[in-house]
Formats: C-alpha cells, sequence, structure tokens
C-alpha cells in the first residue's frame, strides 16, 4: 500500500509525518513549489510552516507530478489531498486526467480540507463529486474526508488526537483506518459525510467569533455561552441539510469547535482576537501568512442558512464585522439585545 500526499503546507505535511513514522508503506509528499521541496530536502524539515520539526528520513518529498502519482496507482493505494480548499476543484481536475495503468482500478481519495466554496456555497464532496461527473469518473472513485480537533503543529510532533474519517465507502474508510490509526492517532468512522464537513467549516466562524469575545475580554461566561449557542447553530445547520445530530455532538462537531475556539494555535481565533483589537481585515491576514478559512466561507454558512430557514445570529454577526463595517463592541451590543428565545 503507498500513500501519496498532495500538497506541502502545515497540515499535508503533519500528515506525511505521521504516516511515515507509523507505517511500512511507502509515503511521498508531493510538493508545488520547487524551491520548497529543495529546503525540505535538505534542512529534513518544513521551514515554512513546521519549523524545527524533522521529517522522518524515510518521507519521499518531490514536486514531480507524475512521479508522485506513479506512486498511487492501484486499488490498495491511498491518494490524501492536503491543499486549502480554494485548491480542491484544480487539484481534483488534474487528478481525473492522469492516465493510469490499468484504467478500471477504483482510486481511493481522503481530503483535509475545510470549508466552504465562497461562490458556489458547495461542501467539499460536492466540489468532487461535481468534477467526477463531468469528467465520467464518478465510478472509479472512492472518495471521503479526514476531519476533527487537530493543529498541524501537535499532530507533527506526534502529540495524541483523534479524528473521524467519513464516506459512502466502507473499503475507504478501514483502509484510512489501517494507515491512520497509529500510536498517537486514533480514527473512527461515521458515514455521515455532509455533517463531518459542515462541523469542519461552521466551527471556523464560530472560533472568530470566540476571538472577538476574547478580545475584548468579556469573559469566560462569554465564552462558554458562545460555544454552547454556536453549537446550536451548527447542528441545527447540519439537521436541515440532512445531517445527523450524533455528527455534532462528536469530534468532528464539538470537538473541532472547542479546540479551534479556545486553542492559541487557531488561525480563525487570532482573527477574531485582532478584530477586537481595532485591527482592519486586510491587515490581519497579511500578517496572519496563513488561510483561514472561517473568513472565506462565513458569507457563504450564511447563506445557507438563510436557504434553510435557520436563525443564525452569532454567525451573522460575524459577517457585520467582517463584511459590513459593524464595530465588534456594536454588533456584541445588538446581539446581546435580542428578545429572549425559548431555546
Amino acid at each position: 500500500m503507498n500513500v501519496t500526499i498532495l500538497g506541502g503546507g502545515a497540515w499535508g505535511t503533519a500528515i506525511a509525518i505521521h504516516l511515515a513514522k507509523y507505517n511500512d508503506s511507502k509515503i511521498c509528499l508531493w510538493v508545488r513549489d520547487t524551491h520548497n521541496v529543495q529546503t525540505m530536502l535538505e534542512a529534513r524539515e518544513n521551514t515554512q510552516y513546521l519549523p524545527g520539526i524533522k521529517l522522518p528520513p524515510n518521507l519521499e518529498i518531490t514536486d514531480n507530478w507524475d512521479l508522485a502519482l506513479g506512486q498511487a496507482s492501484t486499488s490498495k493505494d491511498l491518494i490524501v489531498i492536503a491543499t486549502p480548499l480554494a485548491g480542491l476543484e484544480e487539484i481534483t481536475l488534474k487528478l481525473t486526467q492522469r492516465t493510469l495503468p490499468l484504467p478500471d482500478v477504483v482510486q481511493h481519495w481522503i481530503w483535509l480540507c475545510k470549508g466552504i466554496d465562497a461562490d458556489s456555497g458547495m461542501l467539499p464532496h460536492e466540489i468532487v463529486q461535481k468534477v467526477l461527473g463531468e469528467q465520467g469518473k464518478l465510478e472509479s472513485v472512492h472518495y471521503g474526508v479526514l476531519s476533527g480537533p487537530s493543529f498541524a503543529k501537535e499532530v507533527a510532533q506526534g502529540l495524541p488526537c483523534a479524528l473521524t474519517v467519513a464516506s459512502q465507502f466502507n473499503d475507504l474508510n478501514e483502509m484510512t483506518q489501517v494507515l491512520f490509526h497509529q500510536k498517537s492517532m486514533r480514527i473512527y468512522v461515521s458515514d455521515d459525510v455532509t455533517g463531518v464537513e459542515l462541523g469542519g467549516a461552521i466551527k471556523n466562524v464560530l472560533a472568530i467569533a470566540t476571538g472577538i469575545a476574547d478580545g475584548l475580554h468579556l469573559g469566560l461566561n462569554a465564552r462558554a455561552a458562545l460555544i454552547t449557542r454556536g453549537m446550536n447553530e451548527m447542528s441545527r445547520i447540519g439537521i436541515a441539510m440532512g445531517a445527523k445530530l450524533e455528527t455534532f455532538l462528536g469530534l468532528a462537531g464539538l470537538g473541532d469547535l472547542i479546540l479551534t475556539a479556545t486553542g492559541d494555535l487557531s488561525r480563525n481565533r487570532k482573527v477574531g482576537i485582532e478584530l477586537a483589537k481595532g485591527h482592519s481585515l486586510d491587515e490581519i491576514l497579511q500578517q496572519l501568512g496563513h488561510v483561514a478559512e472561517g473568513v472565506r466561507c462565513a458569507q457563504a454558512i450564511e447563506k445557507l442558512a438563510q436557504k434553510h430557514h435557520v436563525e443564525t445570529p452569532i454567525i451573522r454577526t460575524v459577517c457585520d464585522i467582517l463584511f459590513r463595517h459593524v464595530k465588534p463592541m456594536d454588533a456584541v451590543n445588538a446581539m446581546m439585545s435580542r428578545d429572549p428565545k425559548a431555546k
């Protein structure tokens, strides 16, 4: 069994490190930028995204697409898509156009990205399904998502974590468990792809909200209320879209929300804190230097809630601050002055 990870950012590198440490399989990390590949090969670390963490000696690193994908050309191999959501459609299309030694081979893909496409409002699996359908490849790929509470730095350091793989394909779920469920990582299985992806997207927006509250020094009571009521908004959107309540009570929902809303390594929480300090969004994102998916997909989530007639005051308030020029404290006062609700 061979594994190819597509994407040399923090999360792709962390997953590659974990897999290379604990598997005898051939693990290959494909990195788009040639300069980054050279640096990683020479230093044996990803100095841009995970400085100070050594790459296992058996981890192959390349910028050669054909070489990387040549490692995963049988039905027993796995492709891990570790690009940001914005690159998912492009990488999926590129994957469908490669020539396999045996054209009838069933491919196995999982993706790590979280979010909702800002333009189309599609979830990651909907993007993949669209491309596969257009290319006539729907029957030739078994696909799913790996998600849950996980900071890349801690995974790369070998600290314990637990994730959920969600797919309608049992063989992919089993393959993912065999490969990833090693030492410091536990893998649980779900068939609720929509719920797992929604949890991974919505928690980022709620983390911005919690960061704003913490940046305004509103206290721990406010933080607990935001997380709890945010969880309510997340689950109500999900149920309206056919997801399962139990998904939002698990790792991909509540677990990921707690981590992202309270952890100091959270980029989305950092965005909220800096907004509360009065910094502009452009300034914050430039200084951050990493993708903050909550900013990208906040309005798409707001539109989904409106489409399904779900009231989401926290998500709406975040969008007010991000995009409608409402000052953080004014937004908080407006939210607190809402009429009482029964639930």
